[in-house]
């Protein structure tokens, strides 16, 4: 059965910085694609950013230039480093893999930012 499980998220205030993980176990095949979603309160879960094994790319507009995905070269590990965040960044993050059009989902940290 492959799971996901977050860490890193906690409170932190206006400005800081936090380092999200994802390790996924029970699976040896490598990850299709890597995603970090956020769901803030009263919104709909939205795309923060994505990489492939390329290497490629992409962030909600929201974040480019503040927010850095990255994965572990051999296991099926991402990270999401944010930096200068704001409170308009609180929210549910929850870790997203997919392998082979399958997506598997993490169960979410919650990220607090105080003004």
């Amino acid at each position: 059965q492959v799971q996901l499980l977050e860490s890193g998220g906690g409170l932190v205030q206006d400005g800081g910085s936090l380092r999200l993980s994802c390790e996924a176990s029970g699976t040896r095949i490598s990850a299709d694609r890597f995603a970090w979603y956020r769901q803030a309160p009263g919104k709909q879960r939205e795309l923060v950013a994505a990489i492939i094994p390329s290497g490629h790319t992409n962030y909600a507009d929201s974040v480019k230039g503040r927010f850095n995905i990255s994965r572990h070269k051999i296991k099926n590990t991402t990270y999401l480093q944010m930096n200068s965040l704001n409170p308009d960044d609180t929210g549910v993050y929850y870790c997203n893999m997919r392998i082979r059009a399958v997506d598997y989902w993490g169960k979410g940290t919650l990220v607090t930012v105080s003004s």
